[in-house]
């Protein structure tokens, strides 16, 4: 009886753009899936091994060397791993904590413990502190393009946005103080959200002040252009609020109506359980949701960039009409 042949594995082609994400970018869907792979809390107990590990496959097929039996569904699978953990222009691997993966169960617990001792001046201002250091932390580690930031800079943006949160805590806590009880349980928010319009762009002011790269749809840097850096902030800008919404609107609502029943009162060592628990469940949903907001891969008209950055692109090509920059996280 004649051996059967074996049937080798067919070599993956190089024509996958793992340059990009793996769904289509110009649709809220896509955004999404790629940002739920982004965010996945899994990725957070990754050992370094599996990094790089998933770095040396990305890189690999880049170069054109396929790891034997690689299939597609490996690769994509190695990209996010990668991309979960190293900094897309950089390429450093960044600080664990920083990461997107890392912001459910870090924001989590924080948001959760600003919800539930919101009631004294000692607690506003310790979770408003951690917050922001948190926050600091995240805001350096996804902040846009290559350029380093300062300790100064770090510093100024690290001490503004702190002191601006837990003043803007303070001031409402005082001024709700008579106002039913569930108004108070917002306050935490409001913080939060002042907070970020004051560390994002200051922890980014390098990129304000000397602009971010801007590339044609291939990749190829042009420039350097504040106007893209202005554009990519208020993006951040926005979806972090849009992130902070669910989390720490829908929870209030429910504990304030549980803290009311039997069961809560009889146990009140349930409540900070339950809203790091209640929070976690909105954020697992915010966080991806709210980063596809706006494409990674920004864009912006030529005809809008600074006129000494449209001179430098027109002389490069008169064709572009757009440009396109990571606008950070």
């Amino acid at each position: 009886m004649a051996q059967r042949a074996k049937i080798m594995p067919k070599e993956l082609p190089f024509n996958i753009n793992i340059q990009e994400p793996r769904w289509d970018q110009s649709t809220f869907e896509g955004r999404a899936k790629h940002f739920f792979m982004v965010t996945d809390p899994r990725n957070v107990l990754l050992f370094s091994e599996t990094l790089d590990e998933a770095k040396k496959i990305v890189q690999n097929y880049r170069s054109r060397i396929v790891t034997p039996g690689l299939t597609e569904d490996q690769l994509w699978r190695a990209k996010y791993i990668y991309d979960s953990a190293f900094h897309p222009d950089t390429g450093e691997k960044m600080i664990l904590i920083g990461r997107m993966s890392a912001q459910v169960p870090m924001n989590m617990t924080i948001t959760g413990c600003m919800l539930t001792f919101y009631r004294t001046t000692p607690a506003v201002v310790f979770w408003q502190w951690v917050n922001q250091s948190f926050n600091a932390i995240v805001n350096y580690t996804n902040r846009s393009g290559d350029a380093p930031i300062t300790p100064s800079q770090l510093g100024t943006a690290y001490v503004s946005a702190t002191t601006g949160a837990v003043i803007t805590a303070l001031g409402l806590k005082y001024f709700t103080k008579h106002l039913p009880s569930l108004v108070s349980r917002f306050v935490p928010f409001a913080a939060v959200a002042a907070a970020n319009c004051i560390n994002i762009p200051l922890m980014r002011q390098r990129e304000l002040q000397f602009g971010i790269p801007i590339t044609d749809q291939n990749g190829e840097r042009l420039a350097e252009s504040t106007k893209a850096a202005q554009q990519a902030i208020a993006q951040v800008v926005i979806s972090r609020i849009g992130m902070a919404v669910p989390a720490m609107a829908i929870p209030p609502l429910i504990m304030n109506s549980l803290e009311k029943r039997a069961f809560l009162k009889r146990r009140p060592w349930l409540n900070a359980p339950l809203q790091v628990g209640l929070v976690g469940l909105c954020l697992v949903f915010a966080t991806p949701l709210c980063c596809a907001l706006f494409p990674q891969k920004s864009s912006m008209r030529v005809s809008r960039l600074e006129p000494e950055v449209q001179a430098l692109v027109r002389a490069k090509s008169r064709d572009i009409e757009l440009v396109y920059f990571n606008k950070g996280l």
